[in-house]
């Protein structure tokens, strides 16, 4: 532990804040869970690339608090779609509007750091950060997320992540702009996203917004993308067969 960044601290408030929300219900237990392996994946990319105790502990921080947002998002709305709310604002709002940061961490050398990883860890894209260090980090939760988002994609209900069965999904069609853009190496726009496998597709499509290479790594050595497109039994022959290429596409990316 370096001496500006407690962690462990940090947990046991992000725990007591927990307490005014339903654990019990299985979209919070899901982000709850999600956090703390967000947590382990920053450790691990920021280990693998070598940074420094404070950048790893940084890491973790940032981790912890990424999606302090979805926990108001999911009492008022039970959703997770970004229509109902920026869960990123959000969290940015409690934190740094409200005075929460403060809780976790007295230091307040790396606010601007902080707040500005989180108000971008769920854009689009990512522009317009001309610090290194704050890049750094931007960068970093973005991959830790998406990284966990496929342990996510394998382990919870299909029915909590799509709202429908696997097999209800695997009959819908996959919608032209989502493959054309899957097939033309990007990430899907959310709002391009029509049926429940334009869903499924854009978490594969994660795979094009990763930053480091330390994050390829682990995503391959867990096989992650094959074991997630197979996930849905794909009835629907169309379907089938854009899996097929947008599978291969990934994986000749993983290929290196």
């Amino acid at each position: 532990m370096s001496n500006n960044i407690d962690f462990m601290h940090a947990r046991q408030v992000f725990e007591e804040y927990l307490d005014h929300y339903d654990r019990e219900d299985d979209k919070i237990r899901l982000k709850i869970t999600h956090t703390y392996c967000v947590v382990d994946c920053s450790r691990e990319i920021a280990v693998r690339m070598g940074l420094s105790e404070e950048d790893v502990e940084l890491a973790m921080m940032i981790a912890l608090l990424h999606d302090i947002g979805r926990f108001e998002q999911l009492r008022r709305y039970d959703s997770f779609e970004p229509a109902t709310m920026d869960h990123a604002a959000e969290g940015v709002h409690i934190l740094f509007e409200e005075g929460m940061i403060r809780r976790f961490m007295e230091d307040d050398r790396f606010d601007d750091l902080i707040r500005t990883a989180i108000a971008r860890h769920s854009d689009f894209k990512l522009e317009g950060i001309d610090d290194e260090r704050t890049l750094l980090h931007a960068r970093l939760i973005r991959d830790s997320d998406k990284l966990d988002n496929c342990r996510v994609k394998l382990e919870d209900s299909i029915e909590v992540l799509l709202n429908k069965t696997a097999e209800e999904a695997g009959r819908e069609p996959i919608s032209d702009v989502v493959f054309q853009t899957a097939c033309e190496g990007h990430s899907i726009y959310s709002p391009d996203r029509k049926t429940a496998m334009d869903y499924w597709v854009s978490y594969i499509a994660y795979i094009y917004d990763i930053n480091f290479t330390e994050t390829l790594q682990i995503i391959r050595e867990k096989n992650y993308i094959p074991r997630i497109a197979a996930r849905i039994p794909c009835t629907n022959e169309d379907t089938a067969k854009k899996m097929k290429r947008i599978e291969a596409d990934v994986l000749r990316l993983l290929d290196f």
